[in-house]
């Protein structure tokens, strides 16, 4: 199990999004507005300062947008959070000298990156010597098991969310499942399989920064720990990737063997047409749900109960459209969990498991 440099609930959090912020560009900082805004002091981004979070990308309420470290440092936090994740991982060269100040300043960082910023030698020492920590989120722990087929012993209901392409809402829609389903009272428990999942339930393994053999039983380690540290009857489990995307299938399919789910929740944002950075055609949604199956089927049979659509680019009645029109195409119950909630999903999940 990973032990973890300091408590979010205890910190005060300055996210870093120079020049990346908004709703895609930076998917860390837009989780953090919309789930934990209460750690949230300010975000810095130059090109919105002056404005609040809400104003700039819809989401984080009153939180203030600023030029620089140094008007973000007037609101006292404790700590400077990465606010992106590119493709690649890396730490943009101009946001250095900003990590380094405010390690020098005392600040904690927080980094989802696959730059691991706690082995950058100017940068551990800068913390050494101020006090400050860093949490390298994507640093997984050592001594991996492979996949054996673990979680198939677990007395508990296992969903996984997978994806149409990557950024489609996976997370978020097991977020808001496994908020919906406290609310009906079904002892439910979110597993965290990426950086943004992680930083937000202040456990589990980045997947997709696991050597590749040991990605199977990465993703048990993360059920078989939260079963233990929660006892829950309900498993809702992050997807990572898409199973039809060249460059990150891999993790997909390893998370997907690994999670052995009962069932899984097939997100897709409808506005898109392409796979990301790439000139493919994203299949039609009921061929994903034929591929999912067959994939889980492998080593046990695992149905699409439901499709959780983001629709956060659309107006609202083009975005119940868009649900009427994955409802034809899959005849699966669906529903955008955020604009229109996870209710109908639960519903599907509780049919199909009853």
């Amino acid at each position: 199990m990973l032990e973890y440099p300091f408590d979010l609930n205890k910190e005060k959090a300055a996210i870093l999004a120079e020049g990346s912020f908004g709703a895609l560009e930076s998917k860390f900082a837009a989780a953090m507005l919309r789930y934990r805004s209460d750690r949230v002091v300010c975000v810095i981004d130059s090109m919105n300062a002056g404005r609040t979070a809400q104003e700039a990308i819809g989401v984080g309420g009153s939180a203030p947008v600023v030029a620089n470290l140094e008007e973000a440092l007037q609101f006292r936090p404790t700590l400077l959070a990465i606010g992106i994740a590119p493709p690649g991982g890396s730490l943009p060269e101009s946001w250095r000298s900003v990590v380094l100040s405010a390690l020098r300043h005392g600040l904690h960082a927080m980094s989802g990156l696959h730059q691991l910023l706690a082995l950058d030698p100017e940068f551990a020492e800068a913390a050494k010597k101020s006090g400050a920590r860093i949490w390298d989120l994507r640093r997984p722990p050592e001594n991996l098991p492979v996949g054996r087929g673990r979680a198939l012993r677990l007395n508990a209901k296992r969903v996984l969310t997978v994806g149409s392409d990557c950024r489609v809402g996976k997370m978020v829609a097991a977020l808001e499942m496994n908020s919906a389903a406290a609310q009906r009272e079904w002892k439910p428990a979110f597993c965290a399989t990426g950086q943004i999942g992680i930083m937000l339930s202040g456990a589990g393994i980045a997947v997709d920064a696991v050597v590749a053999d040991f990605i199977s039983g990465a993703a048990e380690q993360i059920l078989l720990e939260r079963f233990e540290a929660v006892q829950p009857d309900w498993l809702f489990v992050e997807g990572q990737g898409s199973l039809t995307h060249p460059s990150y299938s891999g993790v997909t399919l390893g998370l997907l063997h690994g999670a052995a789910p009962n069932a899984m929740v097939l997100c897709h944002q409808p506005s898109r047409r392409f796979l990301a950075r790439f000139d493919l055609p994203i299949p039609p949604l009921n061929e994903l749900v034929r591929l999912y199956e067959t994939a889980a089927g492998w080593l046990a049979p695992a149905p699409v109960a439901a499709v959780a659509l983001n629709t956060f680019d659309l107006s609202d009645e083009e975005a119940r459209a868009a649900v009427e029109d994955a409802e034809r195409q899959t005849g699966l119950p669906a529903s955008d969990p955020i604009r229109f909630g996870a209710d109908k999903l639960l519903d599907a999940l509780q049919e199909t498991l009853p």
